[in-house]
């Protein structure tokens, strides 16, 4: 009995024992502070404070005697940040002049021929010469910059534009007078991300100076990357000025930083600001990003930003507010191939951007990294899974996924083996992207990493050679969508259509830091001043620059207009007549791929006509999405209140771009053309995929006679049947015979 007794109690002890730990942990978790960034509502600061930045303060240390400022937010908020705990949030949120006390989000990262693809070595040449070019700056979010790189040479520029207002900050390994007349400025942005990494505006990852000297780099003769793309380097806009704002660390970019790094670009007067980075899907009101671009469009910036790199997949898109320029990406007509050559006499192309000594003029013992490890994923070459007795001075045969790509080659090399084979699996199709890897290595799409595999799993003693081609260009068809491309619809806001245009992003050769090899391995000793990688975040800044251009060209232009001209230039066939193909399916893409189409900048210079927006006409859109009057504070950073006697409608903002989904069968669209190009009479084409959407336009026939003359048109579509879970499109060009103005349609029926 004492015995049993004895039991109970020690049972009775571990049960308090485990609460009072979970209550220990869970009182712990709430005493632990996170970022939060208050947005308040400036107008309902009390006449007591002389300065809103006091009020501020006041509000803080009125729920916490210890918390700091982290940040105070001028320009892209009115607010700022702080740490607190969950409690704290909560009693603060409920203080007078308080809008909202939002979490800190956390976002991720996400060129030498794209000018010559672009047409830009032609036409465009001479304005890209001019004086006017050399005022635009473009001010870039990401890793930081390598301000030694050739891409950032000031020769032929002037003074700075007079009306900049940045400048450059000090840090580890950053002076001062690094900067010049090309980077005009340089600051970063830390105080959101604690950190060991050094205090600097540095870019000790690479990622910011390939961006913002895609955008803007200056003119560099001979470069290359280990002689690929050989050839003369330039930005987009070579002759307009780079600012720099570091908010991307090891640990990603936060909002609080990314707020930051806005509200100073806005105050620094840039003219277009290039973000290479996304977090997840949220409403307007509560995404800093979306929010941040709202009060730089306001101030006539444009803000480009990166679709991001989830495709495939349907649905997978970031920043896809209607004020921002979201970009996706396609290819060029340039590869670097690289060939897998079997003993049974077959070969099959790949692509890789090794160089270093080749493998011996013989074929060589191949295996299959599944069958030489003892782990379950062996197959995919991670760390530490291959047996070093399997690999050793043998060809390897790794499957992509989950670890880098580079990664792998560094696996075999590191078990004795002399080269690798990277084989795509259903995942990534066909899509190849190519490495510098630190041993003889070439990538395969999957139909030929399959048809190597059987090869492999047949032959009693297979034996392997990989060849390097160097660079090709003419590659056709070209430009395709990347596979990787993030993909619509638009889950915040199925009516306004994104991606809105694709630009080059896969193989991009542009500069690079000193501090980090090619392929960004720990292990990667060599250091190269330009490197070629791929994503969204590389056809941003393609897109920045061509804005830049834009802007330099047509001063008086709104964001909205830079926008439109970009669009319904963009095209979406080859020269040959075929459409634009995807990757990822092999068949041809659609608007949920490519948006309005490829970019084709000379054309976008002289649009005819284009779909302007008013920071008035967003607020209408945000009045119809039925948001809040606090809400609506929160992105446009004062009182405002929707007018209850009108009836506001998506479907009636101005966007270059039609989109609709489920719930109806007739979608009226009210838009608006605005002339500017020369008198014009414009007639209406239309074309539609499915003959159940069909498609009309009233009037047919606008006529223009003057300079920033405005025409109202109304387009109306009718469906009669579509099946669940099917998607239709076509299109309205406006001609003159001289212009093309197109808007892409789009049905997504879920």
């Amino acid at each position: 009995m004492t015995t049993f007794k004895s039991l109970v109690t020690l049972l009775v002890l571990l049960v308090f024992c485990h609460v009072s730990l979970a209550a220990l942990e869970n009182n712990q978790n709430q005493n632990k502070r996170t970022t939060y960034i208050v947005h308040m509502a400036k107008s309902q600061m009390p006449a007591s404070f002389e300065h809103h930045a006091h009020w501020y303060d006041s509000s803080l240390k009125s729920v916490s005697g210890s918390a700091e400022m982290l940040y105070t937010y001028d320009n892209a908020i009115h607010g700022f940040s702080t740490r607190l705990t969950p409690e704290e949030a909560r009693s603060l949120e409920n203080q007078p002049g308080i809008l909202s006390v939002l979490p800190e989000l956390k976002y991720e990262l996400h060129t030498t021929r794209t000018p010559q693809f672009l047409g830009l070595d032609k036409s465009a040449d001479t304005f890209l010469e001019s004086a006017s070019g050399s005022d635009v700056i473009i001010g870039v979010l990401d890793t930081g910059v390598w301000p030694e790189s050739k891409s950032f040479v000031d020769t032929g520029l002037g003074p700075l534009p007079s009306n900049w207002k940045g400048a450059c900050e000090a840090g580890t390994n950053f002076s001062l007078s690094i900067c010049n007349r090309k980077l005009i400025g340089a600051r970063y942005f830390s105080k959101g991300y604690e950190s060991k990494e050094s205090k600097s505006p540095r870019d000790d990852d690479g990622h910011g100076t390939h961006t913002a000297s895609t955008a803007a780099g200056s003119v560099v003769e001979g470069a290359s990357l280990f002689g690929y793309a050989a050839g003369t380097a330039r930005g987009m806009a070579p002759r307009a000025r780079v600012a720099v704002y570091k908010v991307c660390w090891v640990g990603g970019c936060f909002s609080s930083d990314i707020l930051a790094a806005m509200d100073k670009a806005i105050g620094d007067n840039v003219n277009v600001l290039s973000m290479s980075l996304g977090g997840s899907m949220s409403d307007y009101y509560r995404d800093s990003v979306a929010i941040g671009a709202f009060a730089a469009m306001e101030k006539g910036i444009l803000v480009s930003c990166s679709a991001g790199n989830a495709g495939p997949s349907s649905f997978s898109l970031s920043n896809v507010a209607p004020w921002i320029t979201t970009v996706g990406a396609g290819t060029l007509d340039r590869d670097f191939p690289a060939f897998v050559s079997l003993s049974n006499g077959q070969n099959y192309s790949g692509v890789s951007l090794f160089k270093g000594n080749p493998l011996p003029g013989k074929l060589l013992p191949f295996v299959y990294a599944g069958n030489a490890s003892n782990a379950t994923n062996g197959n995919l070459c991670m760390m530490g899974t291959l047996i070093p007795e399997k690999v050793s001075g043998k060809v390897v045969l790794c499957d992509r996924g989950v670890n880098p790509r580079v990664q792998k080659g560094a696996v075999v090399k590191e078990a004795g083996g002399l080269g690798m084979v990277l084989a795509n699996t259903e995942a990534n199709g066909e899509e190849l992207v190519a490495d510098a890897h630190l041993l003889p290595a070439t990538a395969v799409g999957q139909t030929y990493g399959d048809a190597i595999k059987k090869y492999l799993f047949s032959d009693p003693n297979p034996t392997v050679t990989v060849l390097f081609e160097g660079t090709k260009v003419g590659i056709e068809p070209s430009p395709v969508v990347a596979a990787f491309s993030s993909r619509g619809p638009n889950t915040i806001t199925p009516e306004i259509l994104k991606p809105d245009m694709i630009a080059p992003g896969v193989n991009i050769l542009a500069g690079w830091s000193g501090s980090v090899g090619p392929t960004g391995l720990a292990t990667d000793t060599r250091r190269v001043g330009f490197n070629i990688i791929s994503g969204t975040s590389m056809s941003c800044p393609h897109v920045s620059g061509l804005a830049a251009i834009l802007k330099a060209a047509h001063p008086d232009w709104s964001p909205a207009a830079i926008k439109s001209a970009l669009m319904t230039t963009a095209y979406v066939a080859y020269k040959n007549g075929q459409k634009l193909q995807d990757v990822a399916t092999g068949k041809a893409s659609t608007p949920f791929d490519h948006g309005a189409g490829h970019v084709e900048p000379v054309s976008a210079l002289n649009p005819g006509l284009v779909y302007d927006l008013t920071v008035d006409d967003y607020l209408g859109f945000l009045c119809a999405l039925n948001y809040t009057e606090s809400e609506i504070n929160s992105v446009a950073r004062r009182n405002f209140t929707c007018d209850a006697s009108k009836k506001y409608s998506i479907t009636n903002l101005n966007y270059p771009s039609f989109a609709m989904g489920s719930g109806s069968t007739v979608f009226k669209h009210t838009r608006t053309l605005t002339n500017v190009g020369s008198p014009g009479t414009y007639k209406v084409s239309i074309s539609s995929q499915s003959p159940a959407v069909k498609i009309s336009v009233e009037p047919a026939v606008l006529s223009f006679t003057q300079m920033n003359e405005k025409k109202l048109y109304t387009a109306t579509f009718t469906v009669s049947s579509m099946p669940t879970g099917t998607n239709s499109f076509g299109r309205i060009e406006w001609s003159d015979g001289k212009h093309i103005v197109g808007s892409p349609v789009a049905f997504s029926w879920n």
